[in-house]
């Protein structure tokens, strides 16, 4: 014990174990770097590794599904034949055509030549039903003339007719996607700040407004199929503004953008364009209730007011012919 005791208060000793203990402390200084792993480059292996592991979700998912659910079709048959026979593509601004069908929810190529196909039999088919009305069945009693008008105005209008029914397509489906936007952004920012990636986030929001909404939940989807596929993720934000065709989707699309690009918080973002949103169907709700009073002067002139006067003018007109 006193040997034990005279080894640890030895001067020499000490210092040898001191010199050593700072030998082992200054090797393991420098060559701790060479063995030691960058915790930066590790966390974002396993972003990469998770990012990996929901495209490979997203592409089973497409291949269960058949994308049977976007509406995506290739164009084949006789009606492909016709349009490139005669060369309807370059005439009538195929490229136009296809970013309308888009945004009516009609996607692929066979949307697009059976709407060149409409837009070149439409104005005959509606020109010989006009005649046979005129000239056949003899509706309109009118002059040659007027009747020649008559079926040439109808196939102007048929002309124009498919882009009309594309345009209230794409209307009515621009209403419902505005409608279940802002619910949507709501959802997106509390899955952004639970801490899950944006594919996550629009993965599972897209699930979410499924029932309510299925025009935004296929936009939502395709989007986190294209942040799987394309090469730049800023591709796939700008498609989906381009896709809807609205201001506020184009809006957030451009701060997902500048999140990614700078480093912005995006949380804060998605908040500021709920509230946005939600302020603008508010507004839209309250711009249709100020035009309800003069679309109803109208009705309320042709069936209200000669039922008031019957009721009230009535009895009296009665009690007048009783007396008489």
């Amino acid at each position: 014990m006193e040997e034990i005791i005279n080894i640890a208060t030895n001067r020499q000793i000490q210092i040898a174990f001191l010199v050593s203990l700072a030998a082992v402390a200054a090797i393991y200084t420098f060559l701790e770097p060479l063995f030691g792993q960058d915790k930066l480059k590790a966390r974002m292996k396993q972003v990469g590794d998770y990012r990996d592991q929901l495209r490979q979700q997203q592409r089973e998912l497409l291949s269960k599904k058949g994308q049977t659910s976007i509406r995506s079709k290739r164009a084949s048959g006789s009606v492909k034949t016709v349009v490139e026979t005669l060369n309807l593509l370059e005439l009538l601004d195929a490229e136009a055509a296809s970013k309308k069908l888009t945004m009516a929810g009609l996607r692929g190529q066979a949307p697009v030549f059976i709407f060149m196909a409409f837009r070149l039999g439409m104005p005959f088919v509606l020109a010989l039903l006009t005649s046979f009305y005129v000239y056949v069945l003899k509706v309109v009693d009118a002059g040659s003339f007027m009747k020649l008008m008559i079926v040439g105005g109808s196939f102007f209008v048929g002309f124009y007719l498919p882009n009309l029914y594309v345009s209230n397509a794409i209307k009515k489906r621009q209403a419902k996607i505005q409608l279940a936007w802002p619910d949507a952004l709501d959802l997106m920012l509390i899955c952004v700040e639970s801490g899950m990636s944006i594919e996550a986030a629009l993965q599972k929001v897209g699930g979410e407004v499924g029932q309510s909404s299925p025009e935004l939940s296929e936009e939502l989807g395709l989007t986190t199929a294209e942040l799987s596929y394309l090469q730049e993720r800023k591709s796939a934000y700008m498609n989906l503004a381009s896709r809807t065709g609205l201001e506020g989707v184009k809006a957030v699309t451009t701060a997902l953008i500048q999140s990614e690009k700078y480093g912005t918080p995006l949380g804060q973002a998605l908040r500021v364009m709920a509230v946005e949103n939600r302020e603008l169907r508010m507004l839209e709700a309250e711009k249709k209730a100020a035009a309800l009073p003069p679309k109803l002067t109208v009705p309320m002139i042709l069936f209200f007011l000669p039922v008031l006067f019957a009721v009230i003018i009535g009895p009296a007109i009665l009690g007048i012919n009783a007396n008489t």
